[in-house]
């Protein structure tokens, strides 16, 4: 090459070596000098390409994969495809265990580089044998000639990030380094730049940057093991402790929740120019949050790892429609928002289980609705539905004398006047209306999908009920 370094032989001579890159727009006021290392110009497009070699040159020294073997590997997308790009050189076939939360742009990616993708349920235990641990686990016993990396435990994860990454930070951000802030999940990124900078560099202070329901966050602080609860971020945190975590090396933890990570992702793509993943939001959301605490001395410089690429994620946090129906883009709206928008009073028309269905049905009429709930005092016991009725009479005249109680539909679903328009959103999709309750559990209004439409209408946004 002209810069005098050997020509690449495969595409994992192009591995590492990633540019730093000062960010101009977000952080703009802050006393720091603010780079960010662009992972996802790794040529598998994430920082994980840097283990993939690193694991399996190990397991090939060992003996543990013979040629034409099988790679098979718990992951949530990223280090399969580092994984993939070593197979693909090498002649080794893929397996990959991946969760059902993570996005069909990973799947449709991995099953490109001619890897079987095997999908498995979200939020199980790791010691669930349906999980992606246990599932990965069984199939490495199962498959002849297969070795089963597992990033989680494999020594290799940090090791690689010791060799290279922490050595290019360190040779390309200068003398004024005070920090590195990068993501957790198997923790291998932040804990072998972790063990480098305390050996080479120790007062370079690391941060790890957790996505909030994450155990890992938690445990730094108590030394307790918590309950994980669901989050939506990709590839980072984790739902137990993995043996690559070491917490020694690391300084500080801060604490990132989806929406934020998301809008910083979608803030660096618009106005830095950098199309990334959402966990490059956390780790940038999670640094501007970290240093507006004033950690580190002014003038100083602050590098943020930007894990991988935007381009897995056109359909999750990129889209409006996404975003709108977890509630991320808007989410000061509410059920009582829309209640208080309804065009129609009283808010809540509701029958008991006693009423006659000749009233019910002239109260349908008379208002111009189409449903009413049912309730006996507080409960919800059913629904009165205007084509259920008519279906009715015209097989039997006599259902006009009876009570509702004897022609009951099936009852609303049921939120809360707090539940955000995201959610109701979701739930309108699938059924045809909601009864809110209010703080003490009482009924105060029924939401249907016109409503909703009318609501959204209103205020100019788009959407897809």
């Amino acid at each position: 090459m002209a810069d005098g370094r050997p020509s690449p032989q495969s595409i994992l001579d192009l591995v590492g070596n990633t540019p730093l890159l000062p960010l101009r727009r977000i952080g703009k006021g802050l006393p720091y000098r603010l780079l960010v290392k662009l992972e996802f110009l790794n040529p598998g497009g994430s920082v994980k390409d840097r283990i993939g070699a690193a694991m399996i040159d190990e397991a090939e020294r060992k003996g543990l994969l013979a040629p034409g073997g099988t790679i098979i590997e718990a992951t949530s997308g990223n280090t399969g495809v580092g994984l993939a790009l070593v197979a693909a050189v090498r002649g080794y076939q893929c397996v990959f265990v991946l969760p059902d939360k993570m996005s069909a742009e990973k799947i449709r990616l991995l099953r490109a580089y001619g890897a079987r993708v095997v999908v498995t349920p979200s939020q199980l235990p790791p010691e669930h044998p349906m999980s992606n641990y246990s599932v990965a686990r069984r199939l490495a016993k199962e498959i002849p000639n297969s070795y089963y990396p597992n990033q989680y435990e494999n020594p290799n994860n940090p090791g690689a990030h010791y060799l290279s990454t922490g050595p290019e930070i360190a040779r390309d951000a200068g003398p004024e380094l005070s920090a590195v802030i990068a993501t957790i999940g198997t923790g291998g990124t932040v804990s072998g730049l972790g063990r480098y900078f305390k050996e080479h560099a120790p007062s370079v202070r690391i941060v790890a940057v957790d996505p909030k329901g994450s155990i890992l966050g938690p445990y730094f602080r108590t030394h307790e093991l918590t309950r994980p609860v669901p989050y939506q971020v990709e590839g980072i945190g984790e739902d137990m402790i993995p043996k690559t975590v070491h917490f020694q090396y690391i300084d500080d933890f801060v604490e990132v929740e989806d929406r934020e990570s998301f809008l910083v992702a979608r803030r660096l793509a618009r106005e830095e120019g950098l199309f990334v993943g959402g966990s490059s939001g956390s780790a940038v959301a999670g640094a501007l949050r970290w240093l507006a605490g004033r950690p580190v001395p002014e003038g100083s410089t602050v590098v943020i790892l930007l894990p991988d690429s935007g381009d897995r994620y056109l359909s999750k946090f990129y889209s409006d429609e996404w975003m709108r129906e977890k509630g991320f883009l808007d989410p000061g709206s509410t059920a009582g928002d829309l209640l208080s928008a309804k065009e129609f009073s009283p808010a809540l028309v509701s029958a008991e289980p006693t009423t006659v269905v000749r009233d019910a049905l002239a109260t349908i009429r008379r208002l111009g609705i189409s449903q009413m709930p049912v309730l006996a005092g507080p409960e919800n016991v059913g629904s009165v539905q205007e084509e259920e009725l008519l279906r009715a009479l015209l097989e039997d005249q006599s259902v006009l004398d009876r009570t509702v109680s004897s022609v009951l539909a099936p009852r609303f679903g049921e939120v809360g006047l707090d539940t955000s328009v995201g959610e109701i959103v979701r739930r309108l999709r699938v059924e045809r209306a909601l009864l809110v309750r209010d703080a003490e559990s009482r009924p105060v209004g029924l939401l249907t999908r016109h409503d909703l439409l009318t609501y959204l209408s209103h205020r100019g946004e788009p959407h897809a009920v």
